[in-house]
């Protein structure tokens, strides 16, 4: 394939994305108010609780077995590295730009953390469906790609979830300078609950709970003053060494998801009754994939929605989103290539140009929108982060297309 055979085949998934992204941004607007802060609440807990752990699992569990673990065993290895490479560069960005200390975890969380989810499920899809992708057959490609995809969003929302939560946290405490006992930031006195609500733009914000003042961890055992229960010294010393990670972000419906995937893709009696297309009970598995393919669209949209509060706002840096765009855009794509080909050169990745193309674009994507919701959480960056949404995803346009094409030409 020549170079503007490459770059029509990487531009057709960015165009869609763009297309729609801009019908959600249209119908969030005032004068049409469709996709408002109520529609949008409800539209995020449709998909973070049903859309997303439906298709997670239903493409784990048709594409997931022993074998295949065996050869993607480097996705989490590389999706680490682009959270320590990123945090490493936004440590630099910080330094340089002076970002005040309450929004340092926000640079952290966007340089740090990449849309490892709705963007590939548009992006590798399209590819296979080109008439002259790379990649092979159209069946295959695609049958492929959707394992590396839904493994990619799966590792991708449990290291968010321990790893960015825990570090906007402390930024947010640092920053207000007071914290209540669970460790979460105490919300100043002149932002109201209403604002708090109209700013959701996930339904995380539902599914946990920040009690001010309470501690779970003594909330079950009443002992006298001054004493302490031999139980509630062990639980300290655990909530400890966890670094205060609250366990129940793990345990998101999407990781759930994908641990049932994994049990029905690798337990060969469960697959077979399942999976398949003489399976005895394959409508089982067809509906949840078809209830699951509501996901692509419904979470475009809400991208495209959100990003209308970045227009609202200009109160940022300039210093900071071009550092952000630099560190996202330029220095993680350039180590990325040095590191799935370093890997190939070990023997580390097989040689699927399909799955070194997915692990060198998880490198170049831009920031996880689940970074808005954790900023949300605290009271700390909100508006911020809407602008770095906006100019980030912006440039995303460009950025992937031209990272997506060199990617293409470098591995096939």
């Amino acid at each position: 394939m020549g170079f503007w055979d490459i770059f029509v085949v990487a531009l057709m998934p960015v165009l869609k994305v763009l297309i729609i992204t801009g019908i959600g941004l249209v119908l969030a607007l005032d004068c049409v108010n469709l996709l408002g802060p109520n529609a949008r609440h409800y539209l995020n807990e449709l998909v973070f609780y049903v859309f997303s752990p439906a298709l997670v699992c239903s493409y784990l569990a048709e594409t997931i077995t022993l074998e295949s673990l065996e050869e993607l065993w480097f996705m989490p290895v590389n999706i680490l590295l682009t959270f320590v490479i990123g945090s490493f560069l936004a440590w630099i960005v910080n330094i340089i730009a002076r970002t005040p200390q309450h929004l340092r975890g926000l640079v952290m969380g966007c340089c740090a953390a990449g849309n490892l989810g709705n963007l590939l499920l548009i992006i590798i899809p399209a590819i296979c469906d080109e008439s002259d992708s790379p990649f092979g057959d159209s069946s295959t490609c695609t049958t492929n790609g959707d394992t590396y995809t839904s493994l990619s969003m799966s590792i991708g929302v449990i290291y968010i979830w321990s790893y960015v939560y825990v570090i906007i946290r402390i930024s947010a405490n640092k920053g207000t300078g007071t914290s209540d006992e669970n460790g979460s930031s105490i919300k100043s006195s002149g932002q109201t609950s209403e604002t708090r609500a109209e700013s959701t733009t996930e339904p995380l914000l539902h599914s946990i709970t920040l009690e001010e003042g309470s501690d779970p961890v003594d909330s079950s055992i009443t002992e006298p003053e001054g004493k302490e229960t031999f139980l509630q010294r062990i639980r300290k010393k655990a909530k400890m060494r966890t670094c205060g990670i609250d366990l129940r972000m793990l345990l998101t419906p999407i990781t759930i998801a994908a641990i049932i995937g994994f049990v029905i893709g690798i337990v060969s009696p469960i697959r077979d009754v399942l999976i398949g297309d003489d399976a005895p009970l394959r409508f089982i598995e067809s509906s949840i994939y078809l209830v699951g393919e509501a996901l692509i669209p419904s979470q475009t949209l809400i991208v495209g929605a959100n990003l209308l509060r970045g227009l609202r706002r200009s109160e940022v840096s300039v210093v900071m989103i071009l550092g952000i765009v630099l560190v996202k855009y330029i220095a993680m794509p350039i180590i990325g290539v040095g590191v799935v080909k370093a890997a190939s050169h070990f023997g580390l990745v097989g040689s699927d140009p399909l799955f070194q193309f997915v692990l060198m674009l998880q490198f170049a994507l831009p920031p996880a929108m689940s970074v808005g919701t954790i900023t949300q959480l605290f009271g700390a960056g909100e508006a911020e982060c809407s602008v770095v949404m906006l100019w980030t995803y912006a440039m995303a346009a460009f950025s992937l297309t031209l990272w997506s094409t060199f990617f293409i030409w470098l591995v096939a």
